[in-house]
């Protein structure tokens, strides 16, 4: 009889691992612990000068890890793809790229609004002109979850600020998760 309980005790608590790995490997997939991913976004970018503003797009492409469930860190590199022509003038964002840190609102639904802080350098080209410039970044934005290891989202940044220019940007993307 002693035998038949240790083996039924032996069974369930078996059965309570496994239940118990089975869960926290979904709850590492949903919080995203520990967990890789990459992302491409497409970001309408605005450019504010003091004299003009100029609408230009942007494609460009992330890398990051979470540290923990509520911080990731990432690394986004981009290019412009779309110009802008002002008073027979071409404006454009030849390319921007950086680091960040991800502050992720942990919940059970399919939606994870974030805030991001980081550094951005930023090229502008206006006509034959170009200029690179670094600064603090920040941002907000959204994912959500629409399968298993592949997510979308939206986000505003304010890639760059100073006295006289001041880039903002609208994203729409896509993120695989590993």
């Amino acid at each position: 009889m002693t035998i038949r309980k240790n083996l039924l005790i032996a069974s369930i608590a078996t059965a309570g691992i496994a239940t118990a790995g089975t869960a926290s490997a979904a709850d590492m997939y949903k919080s995203g612990v520990g967990a890789l991913y990459a992302g491409l976004n497409y970001t309408f970018i605005n450019i504010d000068g003091r004299l003009a503003d100029a609408d230009v797009g942007t494609l460009s492409g992330k890398v990051g890890v979470m540290a923990n469930e509520y911080i990731g860190l990432e690394a986004r590199a981009g290019f412009g793809v779309d110009d802008d022509k002002i008073a027979g003038v071409d404006v454009k964002l030849d390319n921007f790229f950086g680091g960040y840190a991800t502050f992720n609102m942990v919940n059970e639904s399919p939606f994870t609004p974030y805030a991001v802080l980081g550094f951005t350098r930023v090229e502008l080209e206006v006509g034959n002109r170009s200029d690179d410039e670094s600064d603090f970044s920040y941002g907000a934005g959204v994912n959500f979850e629409m399968a298993q290891n592949l997510s979308g989202n939206l986000e505003y940044m304010r890639y760059y600020d100073d006295s006289d220019v001041t880039v903002d940007g609208i994203g729409l993307g896509v993120q695989f998760n590993f």
